[in-house]
This record gives structure tokens, C-alpha cells and sequence, in this order.
């Protein structure tokens, strides 16, 4: 993870379930993130028969998106990678340059992660209210990053204090809307600096939102983590595939973000770098508007206002006017004092 002094909103990008349970697909997740320009690679781990119940019924999302005759148990089966595999994708990362984050969505996973290395684990909104998850992630020493998608501000609180209590790292929290994808009406990002104000913490957004305009707006808020949802293709079958930016939209979305932060600037009223030559083009000037003979009283009659600013500033005007002419002026020569 970026350190506090850091300019620069870490970009997650999250593969997620979307390598659909092909290692090889999840290779490639890792080389798009890598080429975007995001800081993380995010994937999700998990047992099947640790995190749902064979009778669960999917979101509606999901049976929109994936095989209307399977239980979520059987298509979470299908998506689901070994622990063997995400060994080989962390190592992976390191070697293309990117940081591997992964979500666990049940208590071994959180073993399993904690035992890989990882600098930070990413605990989603579906845990917010799980105290045996949250204790055990917590107990792990590991920074945390998690997404508060669904709750209140009580329930946000709850669990701060359940992390705080046991251990945890760093924590950050995300604002998020747990829809896919989720309504404009339905982001609120203001509630981001809720968090904030509330806890005193580094604050970012997990977006499910079509696009990339929310996010790059959340950054102008002071989001200082972005998580969005990425794919290789759109059109491949799963869940989360259609609620996901393509690997072009990604790039544009990290190069977006970038461009806004060095935009932020530092908050100081000054003329840039790059304003300072052209300030004597734009601005004008107290110049002699007609000719005018040494001696002569400046005034409304002879002075006028035009480019270029090298002169004297016409805020000065009316200290010139009713001055006598130090010189004879052509119509407009610059006014000298």
C-alpha cells in the first residue's frame, strides 16, 4: 500500500471471480492491471463450501449474468481458483511489477493470505457484520482495507472497533454501493468524508458504477484508495463480467485519475509556471490613445487601456490621470512615469 505522505490514490484493480476459474485467464487479469498502470491486482479467495450454502439463492445480477439453473453454490464452485494458484499469481505479480491483494471471503482463506506475505488484505461488505471473520483478520497484524457497501454508520463503527480491538494494521475504509452496476442516484460519495470525519482515517471508494467518472470524481474528493472492477472481455459469461471496465477503459480510467491528482496542486493562488509567459500577452497596459505633447494633462481624452500588460497596470489609472505628460507619446505608446 501507498504510505500516508503519498500523493497518489492507490488504484486497485479488481480481477475478482473474473477469470472465471481459469488460471491462465487470471494471468492475463494480471498483465492488463500491470499495463494499466494500477498499483494492485485484486482476486478473490475462497472455498465454495466455506462461503455459501448449497441452498442460497443468487442476486438478482447474478442470475442475469450466469446460468439460471444453478444454485450460487454451484457457480461459486465453478469460479473458484486453488490455493496453489494464488501462490503462483502473487508470485507472479512481483515479477510484473504490481501488488497482489486478494479478498478472503472465509476464515481458512484468511490464513491462507496472511501466510502468502500480503501487505494488505481487502475485507469486503458482506463482512462487515461477521465478528468471528473480522476478529481473525484482525488478529493478523496485516493492514486492512474494507469496504463498507450496505451498512450504517453504526455498524461501520461496530466493526472498527472490533478490528481496532484485536490488532489490525493500518485500516481504510471504502465507501461503496453494494449494486451491480449501481445506480448514479444510489453513490453518495459525500458519505466518503462521513467516514473520514467519523474515524480520522484514510478514506477511498469502491465503485460498481457503468464507467469511470465516479471514481475519478470520488479522487477529487480526497479518495486516497480506488478499487473498480475490470474484465478482459465484457461479454464472457459469470457474474461480475458486465458490471466490469475492459482492459482500454482501465487505462483510461488509472490515466484519468493521475491527470486529476497532479491538477489538485497545492492549493496556493499564484500564477503557474506555465501562466507567467503569456501574462504580458493577456494583460494590458495604460497606453497613449491619441498623440499626446510633453506637458500635457493625462486623462479619460488621451489614455486608454490596451495589450500588451509590459506597462504600467492600468490599477494604477487612477493615480495617471491628471498627471503631465513627462514626454511627447504616439497613439498607443506605452505611458511612461
Amino acid at each position: 500500500m501507498h504510505k500516508p505522505y503519498s500523493n497518489n490514490a492507490f488504484i486497485i484493480a479488481e480481477a475478482g471471480v473474473n477469470h472465471n476459474g481459469n488460471l491462465d485467464i487470471a494471468f492475463d487479469l494480471v498483465d492488463a492491471a500491470a499495463k494499466s498502470g494500477a498499483d494492485a491486482v485484486k482476486f478473490q479467495t475462497f472455498t465454495a463450501k466455506s462461503l455459501v450454502s448449497k441452498g442460497a439463492p443468487k442476486a438478482r445480477y447474478q442470475l442475469e449474468t450466469t446460468d439460471k439453473g444453478e444454485t450460487q453454490f454451484e457457480m461459486i464452485e465453478k469460479l473458484q481458483l486453488s490455493y496453489n494458484d494464488f501462490s503462483e499469481l502473487k508470485k507472479y505479480c512481483g515479477e510484473v511489477g504490481i501488488e497482489f491483494i486478494s479478498t478472503p471471503f472465509d476464515l481458512d482463506s484468511i490464513d491462507f493470505l496472511a501466510g502468502l506475505g500480503l501487505e494488505t488484505i481487502k475485507i469486503p461488505s458482506g463482512e462487515i457484520t461477521n465478528l468471528p471473520y473480522l476478529t481473525k483478520a484482525a488478529k493478523t497484524g496485516i493492514d486492512i482495507i474494507l469496504s463498507t457497501g450496505m451498512s450504517t454508520l453504526a455498524e461501520v463503527e461496530a466493526a472498527m472497533n472490533v478490528l481496532k480491538s484485536n490488532s489490525a494494521g493500518e485500516i481504510i475504509l471504502l465507501h461503496c454501493t453494494t449494486e451491480y452496476p449501481a445506480p448514479y442516484a444510489d453513490v453518495n460519495l459525500k458519505a466518503m468524508l462521513t467516514l473520514k470525519d467519523k474515524f480520522g482515517v484514510r478514506v477511498g471508494y469502491s465503485d460498481h458504477t457503468p464507467g469511470i467518472e465516479i471514481p475519478i470524481a470520488a479522487v477529487a474528493m480526497g479518495a486516497q484508495v480506488i478499487e473498480k472492477h475490470f474484465t478482459l472481455d465484457k461479454n464472457m459469461e459469470g457474474p461480475d463480467h458486465k458490471a466490469s471496465l475492459e482492459p482500454d477503459e482501465l487505462q483510461a480510467m488509472v490515466r484519468a485519475i493521475r491527470n486529476v491528482e497532479a491538477a489538485m496542486g497545492s492549493g496556493e493562488k499564484a500564477p503557474s509556471e506555465s501562466e507567467i509567459k503569456n501574462m504580458p500577452i493577456a494583460r494590458k497596459s495604460i497606453v497613449a490613445l491619441k498623440n499626446i505633447r510633453r506637458g500635457e494633462i493625462f486623462s479619460e481624452d488621451n489614455l486608454t487601456v490596451k495589450r500588451p500588460g509590459t506597462g504600467i497596470s492600468p490599477m494604477r489609472w487612477n493615480e495617471v490621470i491628471g498627471m503631465p505628460s513627462n514626454k511627447d507619446y504616439k497613439e498607443d505608446e506605452l505611458i511612461e512615469l
